[in-house]
């Protein structure tokens, strides 16, 4: 998928890339919701068992709508030639680091509330910031290493009065972020530098994906949790059967975003979602916003605006200081 076809219509062509961030957006946070009523509400203490059937459910839905989306390339005249496969260590990787990444998120979110795992999680950018430079030596502008600043903060400052602490929970979420910020990084490098679609690397990640993860859930979850205390009623097996459908949407609309972005442009908007979900809470249920929860959504703003903007505003800058520069003594 390229940029340039992203606003075209027609038979197989892709989504455009506003409606694509809607529906990320959206995707996320009605699953990171979901997965916390299948936790608290349900009692329902196989998160690695949960991670292993988004994977699952990916299997199932990718590759069938894979062929539908050739299908439509194809009757579209879009079809070019295949990208060529990319190396399986490559995949195998970038597998491992998100079910690691999943299984640290849904583990975390066993042990705290939402509000403190989207606290932790405004730290992504800084982490993908600093793994992008190391690794793969990406050079950002100066303005969008100061936006990290406001950004981050004004989240973090956001949700700062609704912090339930818990400290392995914290751990894990942490540890989630970091692993967050290195899967973005080499989805980033297979969707752009190995020019693959946001359906194939679906595919072509999510059976290993499911592997490692129910392994790992036979291993770990499955026998120490089976005591016959879990209601599985089919009120849990609906938000189950929702939270892998909502998975599938997320991953594809995410990878779709980062192969016309970047891995950090995409966490920056995560970030944003953090602000309108308080907005949205706000207008919809009437939830009281404090004075604080204003102060971080005027520095989200600002940080969103710094790095969206960074040649404009040193354009701005540079022109003022001609200007003064120029002035007679």
């Amino acid at each position: 998928m390229s940029a340039g076809g992203a606003g075209r219509g027609g038979p197989g062509a892709p989504p455009p890339l506003p409606l694509a961030v809607l529906l990320w957006l959206a995707a996320g946070a009605a699953m990171s919701g979901l997965n916390k009523w299948i936790f608290a509400v349900h009692r329902f203490r196989c998160p690695l068992l949960l991670s292993a059937l988004h994977m699952l459910a990916a299997v199932a839905v990718g590759r069938p709508l894979g062929r539908l989306w050739l299908r439509l390339r194809l009757r579209g005249g879009r079809c070019g030639a295949p990208a060529p496969a990319p190396a399986p260590a490559r995949l195998y990787l970038l597998s491992l680091t998100f079910c690691a990444s999943l299984a640290c998120g849904n583990l975390g979110l066993h042990y705290v509330q939402l509000d403190l795992a989207q606290l932790v999680y405004t730290t992504t950018p800084l982490f993908t910031l600093a793994l992008s430079r190391g690794l793969r030596g990406t050079c950002h502008h100066p303005l969008q290493y100061a936006a990290m600043g406001p950004i981050c903060l004004g989240a973090s400052v956001s949700l700062l009065s609704e912090v339930h602490f818990s400290r392995p929970g914290c751990c894990f979420l942490l540890a989630a972020t970091c692993l967050r910020a290195l899967k973005s990084i080499q989805q980033s490098t297979l969707l752009q530098d190995e020019k693959l679609d946001s359906i194939t690397l679906l595919c072509l990640m999510s059976l290993p994906s499911f592997c490692i993860l129910f392994l790992a859930a036979l291993v770990l979850e499955v026998g120490p949790a089976w005591d016959g205390s879990l209601q599985y009623d089919s009120a849990l097996w609906a938000c189950i059967l929702l939270s892998c459908l909502g998975s599938v949407l997320y991953n594809l609309t995410s990878f779709y975003v980062i192969s016309l972005t970047s891995a950090l442009t995409i966490h920056v908007l995560g970030n944003f979602n953090v602000v309108g979900n308080l907005v949205l809470s706000w207008l919809l249920f009437g939830s009281h916003l404090s004075g604080v929860s204003y102060i971080g959504i005027g520095l989200t703003l600002v940080g969103m605006f710094m790095y969206h903007n960074c040649d404009l505003i040193a354009g701005y800058w540079h022109a003022r200081l001609g200007r003064g520069q120029m002035k007679p003594d």
